[in-house]
């Protein structure tokens, strides 16, 4: 699986010098040019590692990573910074940062506190329960029958919590209505035939419309598909 890393930087130069050295290494790289920029694209997608200068326009790196900490609880930040002063390192790490770095350094030495930050990242979630399905900010525990959108848990009912179970389970594939009504309700399920677009749709209410996401796409003429590519 490929690792994908978001850099928010606004020395232009040394932001694609970084994009360019973390492709080379065969990351997938998004950049970021100020605080605003790289906390919506922090939000509204998935990477493994974030390297956050301190000093952005618009919105500064301590508070991007302050307000990133509110939801995700785990993603690795390496904060980076031309000042090389112990009250920003404090502050940055303060804040949530795991790491921390001072301008100029040696890209041999990041790419290196990259490595320790992927894999500690798969260690933490190596612990957690089987149970768990993640995607983004969506998680459905099913030890406990119970679905959160970050810290805010969704009510469904059962037939809704059992479809958004199996569309976490089968993420970004195309699932067609009659093979969901096979696993959801049964293969000699003898009820309404648009009992999927019926559920579907209260569990748009319940997810995408309530939390302003756009998980559940429809596939027109084949049926469903649950991802979380932001499209």
């Amino acid at each position: 699986m490929s690792i994908r890393i978001l850099i928010v930087e606004d020395e232009l130069q040394i932001g694609r010098f970084l994009q360019l050295e973390l492709e080379h290494e065969g990351y997938l790289v998004d950049t970021a040019s100020d605080g605003r920029e790289g906390l919506e694209k922090a939000q509204a997608n998935d990477y493994d590692v974030m390297i956050l200068d301190i000093m952005l326009p618009k919105l500064s790196g301590l508070e991007v990573c302050r307000r990133i900490r509110q939801d995700k609880k785990t993603l690795p930040i390496i904060m980076l910074t031309a000042k090389d002063d112990v009250s920003d390192k404090v502050m940055g790490l303060d804040m949530g940062a795991d790491d921390y770095m001072t301008k100029p350094f040696a890209i041999e030495e990041l790419l290196a506190r990259i490595r320790v930050a992927v894999k500690r990242q798969v260690s933490v979630e190596s612990k957690e329960s089987p149970g768990l399905l993640r995607m983004g900010e969506l998680v459905v525990d099913k030890d406990q029958y119970q679905a959160y959108y970050g810290n805010e848990a969704i009510e469904l009912t059962k037939k809704e919590f059992d479809l958004l179970v199996y569309l976490m389970e089968n993420k970004n594939i195309v699932l067609s209505r009659d093979k969901i009504v096979e696993k959801v309700w049964g293969y000699d399920y003898m009820g309404e035939t648009n009992v999927t677009d019926v559920y579907i749709r209260y569990l748009r209410g319940k997810l995408d419309q309530r939390f302003g996401t756009n998980f559940i796409k429809t596939v027109r003429g084949v049926g469903y598909k649950l991802t979380n590519d932001g499209s």
